[in-house]
């Protein structure tokens, strides 16, 4: 029966959002434009070089070179290295690849997903500080979060000496560039798909609801990160900026969250592994 319901009030809200965007379509298709652009032009061209080149470097050996370097398993060294420098959601998807492929078992892989959560370093010094205004707290807040999540790291890394490396054989060039190109293509219009749907409720919600501008800036966080973090420029303290952008960044909005359980939907990870950790960190 509360299946039957939940399933009622679902409905019902879409059907109530479908509405309202089809009595504000001009404004429903501003915004679909506005927040395709930023989406193409800020957060495709990196994710996918970087999802691409992470997919290459893995079917070519770089696990295995840092294994015969370190002396141990480094699968999840590796996450943690390419999850920072590519920023989230990249970290749910270089884990769920790595899973699938067998180079981390199950308990393994979920402990990846608490600790691999970061934002690009580019998307922090660049848009954010432009936001703060003040480039020394703008580090601070990206080592906070660095900090936190090398922390985590060090409390589940894997300690089995007795690992064996595992060898990896590659296909050819020509078909690990096609596969790597699929894969990054299916993910970022996961992404995009799901970013937007947030973006245009968050988007309709203010339209017809007057907020202060905390709780504006708390809606928007709440749905989107990105739209989160442009809001706090409402804000005249620059400290207040810094706590709501730490915050949005930390926790992730809505639409991350979709877009990590979107990513672990085709293996058995655990989302809640995702959860505790935005918790910890």
């Amino acid at each position: 029966m509360k299946k039957t319901y939940k399933s009622i009030l679902i409905i019902v809200t879409l059907l109530m959002i479908l509405s309202l965007y089809i009595i504000n379509s001009n404004y429903t298709i501003n915004n679909t434009i506005n927040y395709s652009h930023l989406f193409l032009t800020k957060l495709f061209p990196v994710s996918f070089i970087f999802f691409i080149f992470s997919s290459l470097l893995i079917d070519y050996g770089i696990i295995e070179l840092i294994e015969r370097l370190v002396k141990k398993k480094s699968t999840n060294l590796y996450i943690l290295i390419i999850s920072m420098i590519s920023g989230f959601p990249s970290g749910a998807k270089y884990t769920n690849d790595l899973y699938k492929k067998k180079y981390l078992t199950k308990k393994e892989a979920n402990n990846c997903l608490l600790f691999s959560y970061f934002p690009n370093p580019l998307f922090v010094t660049g848009t954010v500080n432009l936001i703060i205004k003040d480039y020394s707290l703008t580090i601070k807040i990206l080592l906070s979060i660095i900090i936190s999540n090398i922390i985590i790291y060090i409390f589940t890394k894997h300690t089995n000496s007795s690992y064996q490396i595992k060898k990896t054989i590659p296909n050819n060039f020509s078909n690990s560039l096609t596969l790597a190109i699929k894969d990054s293509f299916s993910t970022l219009i996961l992404i995009y798909g799901i970013s937007l749907f947030f973006y245009l409720i968050s988007s309709i919600i203010i339209k017809y609801i007057n907020f202060n501008s905390y709780s504006f800036i708390l809606l928007n966080g709440l749905f989107d990160l990105t739209k989160g973090i442009m809001s706090t420029s409402l804000l005249k303290n620059n400290i207040e900026r810094a706590y709501f952008i730490l915050f949005f960044i930390s926790f992730g909005g809505i639409s991350i969250h979709m877009q990590v359980k979107g990513i672990l939907s085709n293996s058995n990870l655990s989302y809640l592994s995702f959860i505790k950790g935005r918790i910890i960190g």
